[in-house]
């Protein structure tokens, strides 16, 4: 069987879509899949062993100027790729209108989200048979659910596995933590003194600290925090396959809500994520050995891009004067001392 998958963005959309990969390829001998996805995450499906081809889009950079595009042809050019091959199912796992436009040029029955179950309910007018998913339930169990349905197995009673750690073997763990401090709404973003005594911390008890980044604004604020001691290290721009390497050589994480966390989680690297702004019962990280700070404050999680305490209090934002970096680094200590306690075990 040939199968299609629409799951073009964002990054941690990407890896939840990885399980349900995984589940039909256990029930369903000689499955394989293709993949729509952005250009920008385009290495991440093929890191699973049952993808064979990734067809890449660019709908964000497209947008900005549709008839230049048009003119250089990269639209017509994935058309062509997406009616090279029959396939037995085209499933859009995104449930958004330009999802389903895309899945329309494939050839093959599509499949998808009913108008209830949709993020946007128009694009379930496109597909040949559609599916309820009740939308109050994570992320990544919608899409295991989604495909199940679609393909007529049932959703093994397991956690999720991601199938991608094969990709990134580990010779030997590295006495190191990744702090992973991008992401993109101001009220995600952890203060940059707090990151700075948690990397004092970190160093102080032996730990490498390694700070990724992704553009300028990412690159100061790493050299900020590498400023504490000389443990803390400002890693060189890298690509996703690279970054993924460094975490999961890693003995642990520390990010705030951006998709790089939910990258940790599938490599089963431990990770304490902090949320203050958003809720992590539906985009959270899941996996092993991965522990939710929440920040307790009467406004969290309120789901904003701005905090209406700015200027009002000492910490912005507000909500993360909850979480300081004494209580981050007692939870990271602890997860740590888990995994070892079941390592031994085992």
């Amino acid at each position: 069987m040939r199968v299609l998958i629409v799951k073009t963005s964002s990054l941690g959309d990407v890896l939840h879509t990885l399980p349900a990969v995984t589940d039909a390829s256990r029930s369903i001998p000689g499955i394989r899949f293709d993949w729509v996805v952005e250009e920008a995450f385009a290495e991440v499906p093929v890191w699973h062993a049952s993808v064979d081809r990734v067809i890449p889009v660019a709908l964000r950079r497209w947008k900005h100027a549709p008839l230049q595009v048009l003119r250089q042809g990269e639209p017509q050019t994935v058309v062509r790729q997406l009616r090279q091959r029959d396939y037995h199912r085209v499933i859009d796992a995104q449930g958004l209108v330009k999802s389903a436009v895309i899945a329309r040029f494939a050839r093959g029955p599509r499949y998808g989200f009913d108008a209830a179950s949709a993020r946007e309910s128009l694009a379930a007018r496109s597909y040949n048979r559609v599916f309820e998913v009740a939308r109050a339930q994570h992320a990544l169990a919608r899409v295991r659910q989604l495909l199940a349905l679609a393909l007529e197995y049932q959703v093994p009673d397991s956690l999720p596995d991601y199938g991608i750690r094969q990709c990134f073997p580990v010779a030997r763990q590295q006495p190191s933590l990744v702090f992973l401090h991008g992401t993109t709404w101001p009220t995600k973003h952890w203060p940059e003194q707090y990151w700075c005594e948690l990397a004092a911390m970190a160093a102080a008890a032996g730990l490498q600290v390694k700070l990724p980044w992704g553009n300028a604004a990412e690159q100061q604020r790493a050299e900020k925090i590498a400023a504490v001691h000389d443990r803390v290290e400002v890693l060189p721009r890298m690509q996703l396959g690279e970054l993924a390497a460094v975490i999961a050589a890693a003995r642990g994480v520390v990010g705030v809500d951006t998709g790089l966390v939910h990258l940790a989680a599938a490599l089963g690297t431990p990770c304490v994520t902090l949320y203050g702004a958003t809720d992590p019962g539906l985009i959270g990280t899941v996996g092993e050995a991965q522990s939710h700070l929440r920040a307790s404050f009467p406004c969290a999680p309120c789901q904003q891009r701005q905090c209406h305490y700015e200027g009002k209090a000492e910490v912005f934002p507000a909500c993360y004067g909850e979480l300081p970096p004494t209580r981050v680094w007692q939870v990271l200590n602890a997860a740590l001392a888990g995994v070892a306690a079941a390592g031994a075990a085992r």
